[in-house]
């Protein structure tokens, strides 16, 4: 056998990387890695195939959130169990150099490069797409995800052109209908492909059959773009149910409008032009919210003493989750029969209306227990969009349904509030409520380009003005104030800070359950105000009502840290990390584990940290400025003055004594630290204006 039909070497391996991930060898030995981070090493140099990788760009793509040393001694402990899973034939099949890795050509088989390599001529590889890219590699790194979601849209992209073109070739109905078809499970939004297939139908005398496509069609845009059928296909549609003379197309027709991004396009503002009622829509919630339930978990080798966590962690999940103020969650009681029948996740989204679905398995392996957990997104064709797995000692399975659940529902937490985020934002801005108003300014303020970042101010204020009774939006404006200030680009930060004062108090007044907002009100008086132990009762309250909410371990972490007491300060950071170890802001809330280093005298620790937070987000000031003070105590130039000159275009006005005048540090000494580091990197006494 020769690899995807070229070359003259045999293959030793075939892996298959649609779907969930295999490795197997010629005599059907599994080879696949244990480790999530191996296989996506595996895979990235699958998919590079001929080429061969440079080991730091693997490091960059593995571990983007650590400094360049730490992720390359990563690499290095991911490249030998790379080879210790593939030790039956690792030494024939892995080129490493130096600076390279790299598989050998011809020694391995992928599914992907056949897909890709298929043609009109060839078209058979196409049944190798029955899942997506790698599916159970999500959230493994940032940069891996971003690098994995363009692999999906070109494997994607290649195969819905080939089907395109083998549809435009059928003029029979009889090979018409299976092109459609095989199109349509590519992109089941193609309305080319349905208007071909309700075409080859009726060609056949099947109206009910082309009507019912014209159903599916419609059902189909309207879960996973909010959209209706275009006018062409409502005017096939009139016309097979007047029974007129349909006539099939010489080559039926190939999509005519440009392909779109491969995750759906999110639901239309609620005021958006209504459409056809729907009897299994559950009425508009007041100010939206996403929907999400919990499926008991499906038990693999388990024993009957284990056999309770199947309900008894989608249980503590489901708790947990509605501690979670702006989500609606749908009771896991309620879900237990689709878990005991088919699972049918169109089934649950038909029956409860629900956006996103938590599955996954629990699995006995080597004494250990695995919990395998996924998060559908249904409103894009059940497209997974969060995964991670649980190796934990069974010993104690009460504490372990705490543990895992704290975890699952910090982490999916964020992950759900970009999703929706993403939503409202690539629509079209059409009288939206004060909840869309929000979604679109919550990305805006951490991406802190400062033409965006004013805008997202206008849409709080939009959005606080619309809904003078929604506490989310005060919250989030007083969020966004506190880092107009932190930035140095209020006009008048006293004002700016007195109605950051006034957000924070009137978004608790007006929801005193809701942790999110307590906890930034906490920081707004830590921070802006220097009201510490007003800001450790905002934060121990959030904490109580929501002790998995990552935000408020990190943000009474910063509070503590002003006072001074770093013991208690680390024990926050490290619960936070712990909850959300990949947290989206963590730009800002890691920037306190730099002040701790800094404040106990690690300099090397503080810069190396810091150089890590720094890179997560340029322009982000707040961690540069302990980042510049360890470089000053170690007195590395090199690398002090393009973060001063960052800064200095950041803030322009920053100098020693506007960091003394506004700096929240309860304890001298603590400060006298700060500001003698940032005097040995080069920081101006005084600012010109000054």
């Amino acid at each position: 056998m020769t690899p995807n039909g070229s070359g003259n070497e045999p293959v030793l391996v075939r892996l298959r990387l649609i779907g969930q991930m295999e490795a197997w060898t010629l005599t059907s030995e599994s080879v696949l890695p244990t480790g999530r981070k191996t296989r996506a090493l595996l895979a990235i140099l699958a998919l590079s195939l001929p080429r061969s990788v440079l080991r730091g760009r693997l490091a960059e793509m593995l571990w983007s959130r650590r400094p360049e040393e730490q992720a390359r001694a990563s690499l290095r402990q991911e490249i030998h169990r790379l080879l210790e899973a593939l030790e039956p034939v690792g030494g024939q099949i892995l080129a490493i150099s130096r600076d390279h890795l790299s598989l050998r050509p011809g020694a391995v088989w992928v599914d992907v490069e056949e897909v890709l390599r298929a043609s009109t001529a060839r078209p058979a590889a196409l049944s190798l797409l029955d899942g997506d890219l790698l599916e159970d590699l999500d959230g493994v790194d940032p940069s891996f995800d971003a690098w994995l979601a363009g692999e999906r849209e070109r494997l994607r992209d290649r195969a819905r052109t080939l089907a395109e073109h083998l549809l435009i070739e059928k003029t029979d109905p009889v090979e018409v209908i299976p092109a459609a078809q095989q199109l349509l499970g590519i992109d089941r939004t193609h309305e080319g492909a349905w208007r071909a297939l309700m075409r080859a139908y009726a060609a056949r005398g099947e109206r009910g059959m082309a009507i019912q496509a014209f159903e599916r069609c419609r059902t189909v845009l309207a879960d996973q773009l909010d959209a209706q059928p275009s006018e062409e296909t409502q005017r096939l549609l009139a016309e097979i149910r007047a029974a007129g003379p349909i006539v099939p197309p010489v080559k039926p027709e190939p999509r005519p409008e440009p392909a779109r991004e491969s995750r759906p396009e999110p639901r239309a503002p609620r005021n958006a032009e209504p459409r056809e009622p729907r009897a299994d829509r559950t009425p508009a919630l007041p100010r939206g919210g996403a929907r999400v339930g919990v499926l008991p978990l499906q038990m693999v080798g388990t024993s009957e003493e284990e056999a309770h966590l199947s309900t008894g962690l989608a249980d503590e999940i489901t708790s947990a989750l509605a501690r979670f103020r702006w989500m609606f969650v749908v009771s896991s009681s309620s879900l237990a029969r689709f878990a005991a029948g088919s699972r049918d996740e169109t089934a649950i989204r038909r029956n409860f209306n629900i956006d996103f679905l938590l599955d996954g398995t629990v699995q006995r392996t080597s004494g250990r227990l695995r919990i395998s957990l996924r998060l559908l997104d249904l409103r894009a064709g059940n497209q997974m969009v969060w995964a991670q797995r649980f190796d934990r000692e069974s010993d104690d399975l009460l504490t372990l349904q705490d543990d895992i659940a704290a975890e699952v529902v910090a982490q999916i937490d964020p992950e759900i509030l970009f999703i929706e985020a993403q939503r409202v934002t690539s629509r079209p801005p059409q009288d939206p409520t004060a909840y869309d108003l929000v979604l679109r300014a919550i990305p805006l303020i951490t991406r802190l380009e400062k033409p965006l970042f004013m805008q997202a101010g206008d849409l709080l204020r939009q959005a606080a003005a619309q809904e003078p009774d929604y506490a989310a939006s005060h919250a989030w404006l007083a969020f966004w104030q506190m880092f107009l200030v932190g930035q140095g680009w209020a006009d008048d930060a006293n004002e700016v800070m007195g109605e950051a004062g006034k957000m924070a108090e009137r978004a608790i007044m007006l929801d005193p359950h809701d942790a999110k907002a307590l906890t930034i009100a906490g920081h707004v008086r830590a921070f802006l105000h220097h009201r510490m132990r007003e800001a450790l009762t905002l934060h121990d309250r959030a904490i109580t009502l929501n002790p998995n909410l990552a935000m408020a371990w990190a943000l009474s972490a910063m509070t503590y840290t002003y006072l001074g007491d770093l013991v208690e300060a680390e024990k926050r950071e490290t619960r936070y990390k712990k909850l959300s170890p990949l947290d989206p802001h963590a730009f800002f809330y890691d920037t306190i584990s730099i002040y701790i280093a800094l404040l106990k005298g690690d300099y090397q620790q503080a810069a190396t940290i810091g150089r890590g937070v720094t890179e997560m987000n340029p322009s982000f000031s707040s961690s540069l400025k302990p980042y510049l003070a360890a470089l000053g105590y170690l007195g590395r130039t090199q690398e002090s003055v393009p973060a001063l000159e960052r800064l200095l275009s950041i803030q322009p006005g920053f100098s020693i004594a506007a960091f003394e005048l506004t700096s929240p540090f309860e304890r001298q000494q603590d400060l006298a630290v700060v500001l003698q580091g940032l005097r040995l990197a080069g920081v101006p006494e005084t600012s010109p204006a000054q």
